[in-house]
């Protein structure tokens, strides 16, 4: 037994200002704030019936309001502020950023003209080291080639 006639289990050591919230699915349950979400998600699976009833706040997922309620709390959430806030700030730095980069980048010089015709010749190249030749069939086979319309020589049609 622990002080207070408690068991180790039910002795708690939390500090003095850490702050308890009451959960929405059950009135007696007081949860420490920075376990809050964690417990919601518990709870919500436990009391299924509840968890209709409620709705969650768009600004802020620890709010549990009875969905009647639901449209009065998110014109008074004191969260849809904060955000809002950071819309604002978000727009206006991209408008900022936007005004403020002008773009400075000019073409290369190009000694090319497409119009003259000039043709490219391309060669085959042969990487294999001396001595070795490519393989004349793939070591799998394909679907398509598997009708025996294929000359199994030289893959030309018979």
């Amino acid at each position: 037994m622990a002080k207070g006639g408690k068991t180790e289990k039910e002795t708690y050591n939390f500090p003095r200002n850490q702050k308890l919230i009451q959960c929405p699915y059950d009135r007696y349950h007081q949860i420490r704030a920075c376990r809050f979400p964690y417990h919601l998600i518990k709870c919500r699976k436990n009391h299924p019936d509840i968890a209709e009833q409620l709705a969650t706040c768009p600004f802020n997922a620890r709010h549990q309001v009875p969905r009647a309620e639901i449209r009065h709390h998110i014109s008074s959430c004191d969260d849809k502020s904060c955000i809002e806030q950071d819309i604002v700030s978000q727009s206006n730095n991209c408008h900022r950023e936007k005004m403020n980069t002008v773009s400075m980048w000019q073409p290369s010089p190009c000694d090319e003209d497409w119009d003259k015709g000039e043709e490219l010749v391309m060669e085959p190249k042969n990487n294999l080291m001396p001595g070795m030749r490519a393989p004349r069939s793939l070591p799998y086979s394909l679907s398509w080639k598997s009708s025996n319309m294929y000359c199994s020589v030289c893959n030309c049609l018979s």
